[in-house]
């Protein structure tokens, strides 16, 4: 293991820790700034052996386009849900659908279930034994294949993209 591997293991998740926590603290000031650094630097240290592969991220401004489609989408299906939470039940159709992974890698995989179940009115309900189907709810399912196709171009294919551990 090199040196820069020893102290910082997963130098992404501590630039995110070190942003979130400023975020958090909401000021900017040497002690702050100070602090964020430590628990940066310590959190990946102390949860190194749950992360046995790490994932290489292949292409960051892929991630960060898919970051901020994935919040326009938090704020567009807000409104969607709010409309048809006030607006009559009837017009509800619910549905389990059974959606096919091409993502392989478990972290990959994890990460585009917690984005659908970030985004109202969708929620990751289970995951088959061989990690190849999600089973995915949604509040709001007119048509089952429809969902399938704007899931796999909104936010699997960008993943499988920005994530060199994703690719076949």
């Amino acid at each position: 293991m090199t040196t820069r591997r020893r102290w910082l293991p997963h130098p992404w998740l501590s630039l995110v820790l070190l942003g979130i926590w400023q975020l958090l603290v909401n000021q900017l000031s040497v002690g702050s700034l100070l602090l964020g650094l430590v628990l940066a630097l310590l959190i990946p240290q102390l949860t190194r052996r749950f992360w046995p592969r790490p994932p290489t991220l292949y292409r960051p401004l892929v991630l960060a386009r898919f970051a901020l489609r994935v919040l326009g989408d938090i704020v567009v299906a807000n409104v969607q849900v709010a409309r048809l939470v006030l607006g009559p039940n009837a017009r509800l159709r619910p549905a389990f659908v059974v959606y096919p992974l091409e993502l392989r890698n478990e972290f990959a995989i994890s990460v585009l279930a917690n984005t659908i179940s970030l985004t109202p009115g969708t929620v990751s309900a289970d995951i088959s034994d061989d990690h190849a189907c999600l089973l995915i709810h949604g509040l709001d399912v007119p048509d089952a294949q429809e969902l399938i196709d704007t899931i796999k171009q909104r936010y699997e294919k960008p993943l499988m993209e920005a994530f060199e551990c994703s690719r076949p």
